[in-house]
């Protein structure tokens, strides 16, 4: 069966994961997490997408990404992707595939979802235990977005942007945010959104999605109610 296209807006931003194969490790050594953030810098500036939050995990990376045109993100990716094997394959003596098959992605409501979704990829290593808080990880966005720290990669986006009157206010205000931790059901519907490139956000924004794309955004109810209790019990869900 023919794989579906991603649902791609110029203008709306993705929330984008790159896994390694098999869960193998991608990053091993400091060198690794700055030759893929040049490297991920110099796509973006190539092609035509900017970067709001990221985070570089051991063994995979959580971006937050707005492409300025429709085959933006997918050639960030291709040459993003291309340009790190060459360079991991050739720093550690390996050959054959690295990453975990294509990149997952979701368009995402941006008032619904945006500033949600930063501080889902900026408290990965939080959630995974690698750290007491967000600032602790030197491989994030969070540095630049709570912190005020130099990162040329980062483009706030206009909702960060309306955190506040200056820099100062609007760190404040997004230190803010971190305060509680995502909630569960917000994680769900990140999650699951992102790893079937399904539409995220309310019905009104996945209508309209749908509208200018003559597609579904959600999948379609079938074999019965998937999320009732008999359903997960007998599945192991």
């Amino acid at each position: 069966m023919a794989r579906q296209p991603r649902y791609v807006l110029p203008g709306h931003p993705q929330h984008v994961i790159q896994r390694g194969n098999n869960k193998d490790v991608i990053f091993c050594a400091e060198e690794d997490y700055r030759f893929y953030l040049e490297a991920l810098s110099d796509a973006c500036e190539r092609f035509g997408a900017s970067v709001h939050s990221y985070v570089l995990m051991t063994n995979h990376v959580h971006l937050l990404v707005t492409p300025h045109a429709e085959d933006s993100l997918g050639r960030v990716m291709q040459s993003l992707g291309r340009k790190y094997v060459q360079y991991f394959n050739y720093q550690y003596q390996r050959t054959g595939t690295l990453w975990e098959g294509r990149y997952k992605a979701t368009l995402l409501d941006t008032d619904a979802y945006l500033l949600t979704c930063y501080r889902y990829i900026e408290l990965n290593p939080v959630r995974a235990g690698m750290v007491p808080g967000p600032g602790d990880y030197p491989w994030s966005s969070y540095g630049t977005n709570a912190l005020g720290c130099v990162d040329e990669l980062v483009t706030p986006h206009p909702l960060y942007l309306r955190l506040g009157r200056d820099d100062g206010e609007r760190q404040v205000t997004y230190r803010g945010l971190f305060r509680r931790h995502v909630a569960p059901e917000d994680l769900d519907a990140i999650r699951e959104a992102t790893n079937k490139a399904w539409v995220l956000g309310n019905d009104q924004f996945r209508a309209r999605i749908e509208a200018l794309t003559a597609r579904r955004s959600t999948p379609s109810d079938r074999g019965g109610d998937r999320r009732s209790a008999r359903y997960r019990t007998r599945e192991g869900v």
